[in-house]
């Protein structure tokens, strides 16, 4: 199964056209053991080099290709090139893309033009996407328009995908935008701590250690600035690109972060628990912020038993905010 799990969804949302099936706070899985094993460079074929993709590269193309189309292995092939940064394994990078069922012809989904927002791809194999956007995004530069065809098993697998209508035997088809690559920590400058709040300390990486006080919890929301960065400022809806480290204020424990992991994460403040969501609006790309979230602002009285969280538990974040997507 094909997941992108998080503890902080407050309702499982399905991204079926990246997934082979949505998550859920019951099945999500441990971030914690990413592979590292490097992706292949994809190259062009006489399949991928058919399609032809017309538009400018921040509204969706207009895509013609003769269906079926038809590989035994994926193709790549750069319609237009950027000339930003090459995507290597590990990095993670925004989208945008067109996608059809490459069989039948059917337009399947589209994200991440006009004012929508992209889609945050992390470069692992351990990410959760499905394997033929892996072999698109990996080797693309920023910049770069991209058409990938892919059969079943690069695509949704021998289960295919009722939901979209793809049979276990369609190939498929992405027209990729890639928009810009996300750094994965915070580089905001240092602020002075606030006493009596839990503290942070970082691992040569970024990754965060959060200490909590011997103290009873605070039963109002709070919300401290560790570093300060000079970014866009996030607003109510918007989604961002974090990486994050969740602990029980009780117990000190870490109940879920993305450090460790494929990669940032990425949702709309909407989508995630209200005090997660309002300690991130107002805040600047690149800053780094701590959000002590009282029960009724997290999981409510009936907590998240998944991850070990009770009704009266109060929750503590250090989050990073790379990107606004």
């Amino acid at each position: 199964m094909r997941t992108l799990p998080s503890f902080l969804t407050l309702t499982a949302v399905a991204a079926v056209v990246l997934t082979g099936c949505s998550a859920t706070p019951d099945d999500a899985e441990s971030t914690s053991a990413a592979t590292s094993a490097p992706i292949s460079c994809t190259d062009s074929g006489s399949v991928s080099d058919s399609v032809v993709v017309e538009g400018a590269a921040d509204v969706e193309p207009t895509v013609t290709f003769p269906s079926p189309l038809t590989v035994d292995a994926t193709e790549r092939t750069v319609v237009s090139a950027g000339d930003g940064a090459e995507i290597e394994t590990g990095d993670s990078t925004w989208i945008s893309y067109a996608a059809y069922n490459a069989t039948t012809g059917a337009k399947l989904s589209a994200g991440g033009y006009g004012d929508a927002a992209g889609l945050l791809v992390n470069v692992t194999e351990s990410t959760g996407i499905i394997p033929g956007i892996l072999k698109g995004v990996a080797c693309s530069s920023v910049g770069d328009r991209v058409a990938v065809v892919m059969p079943p098993a690069d695509g949704f697998g021998e289960g295919g995908n009722a939901q979209l209508g793809v049979a276990p035997t369609d190939q498929i088809l992405f027209v990729i935008d890639i928009a810009e690559q996300v750094p994965t920590r915070a580089d905001g400058e240092a602020q002075e701590p606030v006493d009596g709040l839990p503290t942070v300390t970082l691992a040569d990486d970024g990754a965060p250690t959060v200490k909590v006080p011997d103290t009873e919890a605070p039963t109002d929301l709070g919300i401290e600035v560790l570093q300060k960065g000079d970014g866009a400022t996030v607003a109510d809806g918007d989604t961002v690109a974090v990486q994050y480290t969740g602990v029980i204020w009780g117990t000190g424990e870490v109940f879920d972060q993305s450090w460790g992991g494929g990669g940032p994460a990425a949702f709309a403040t909407t989508d995630v628990v209200p005090g997660f969501g309002q300690g991130l609006v107002g805040q600047t790309v690149g800053s780094q912020v701590l959000i002590v979230i009282p029960p009724e602002l997290g999981y409510g009285a009936e907590g998240n038993s998944t991850a070990g969280i009770s009704g009266t538990d109060t929750l503590v974040f250090a989050v990073d905010i790379l990107s606004i997507g």
